[in-house]
């Protein structure tokens, strides 16, 4: 296919984590342990707000929809993967690649959006508890999720539609595990000045505003738990607050990391490892912190796991 006298490619080539096989095979039993985990974790998750009533709050239903987005984000991203891990020749085809950016970068500016709303319902719920139920009523939490849906896919679209509108002439091996936006950015054979200048703009108006708002929700939500007489009560709120706290730091602080500038960006490993850390790891990671150590959940899955072992029993008699 030939355009302006330029060739553009029909499929690129992703040279991945690593050319060594016996690293490959290691590498995709470890991550299709941790992607199985995560399938499963999630699905439990969300299996179980739908089958509690106690659980039917605002605070779940955004973390039902986080735990749908973090199934789909390593979905778009880790299958593709372990296919590759396995393969000599790891081509993926034009319209695929833009359909794996499409829908990574799509999701993950929806989770960055939902931290930032689910750090708002943690403020009404810590600084306003009398008018919580108010304010946070369920139409306002559907708009907030929707909101946060919509965001994150219209960036997403407007990124993937204005990078893949570039020439990229003969360059089709890309130096990463996926289709990422750096990483096809650089196979460009022109200049990429007005795509870093998108970049940069996207990733303060999807990154840096949701990250301000939670950082303006947490200083209030602070400023509120300090001024608790009881010392337990501070103790176990900064415990709370410390570990969504974590996972924001974590789940921004590298994506700000590698987006913000663009041109001093990370080296090509780092950024691999962090592609991984988010399609691997945080989608692990987030049931664990937002549900597995949440008292509610505990006995929420102690109460099914009963009705359950009841069920078993009158089966067995």
């Amino acid at each position: 296919m030939e355009t302006n006298n330029q060739t553009w490619v029909r499929e690129f080539i992703l040279l991945g984590l690593s050319s060594d096989w016996d690293t490959r095979v290691s590498l995709f039993v470890l991550f299709l342990i941790m992607y199985m985990v995560t399938v499963l974790g999630n699905f439990l998750i969300v299996l179980l707000i739908r089958l509690d009533s106690r659980l039917h709050t605002p605070m779940y239903f955004f973390l039902t929809n986080l735990s749908l987005v973090d199934v789909s984000y390593a979905t778009s991203i880790v299958p593709q993967m372990l296919a590759h891990f396995l393969a000599e020749h790891k081509a993926i085809p034009f319209v695929s690649c833009a359909a794996q950016l499409f829908f990574s970068l799509g999701l993950g500016g929806i989770e960055f959006v939902l931290l930032a709303v689910m750090a708002y319902d943690r403020y009404v719920a810590v600084c306003d508890p009398l008018r919580y139920s108010v304010i946070m009523h369920g139409g306002l939490c559907t708009r907030l999720a929707i909101t946060s849906w919509v965001s994150g896919s219209l960036n997403s679209l407007m990124q993937t539609i204005i990078t893949f509108q570039l020439p990229m002439c003969t360059n089709k091996y890309i130096d990463h595990i996926s289709c990422e936006l750096l990483a096809v950015v650089r196979l460009a054979c022109v200049d990429t000045s007005s795509n870093e200048i998108a970049i940069m703009v996207s990733s303060i108006v999807l990154l840096m505003t949701p990250f301000c708002l939670v950082l303006l929700s947490y200083i209030q939500i602070i400023s509120t738990i300090l001024k608790i007489q009881s010392t337990e009560g501070r103790k176990k709120a900064f415990h709370t607050c410390a570990s969504h706290l974590t996972v924001v730091v974590l789940c921004y602080g590298m994506t700000i990391f590698t987006y913000i500038q663009p041109r001093s960006s990370p080296s090509i490993l780092q950024e691999k490892l962090i592609s991984v850390f988010y399609a691997i790891l945080m989608p692990v990671l987030n049931p664990m912190i937002y549900s597995i150590r949440n008292k509610e959940v505990k006995g929420a899955w102690q109460k099914l796991l009963g009705q359950l072992s009841e069920l078993m029993s009158k089966l067995a008699t």
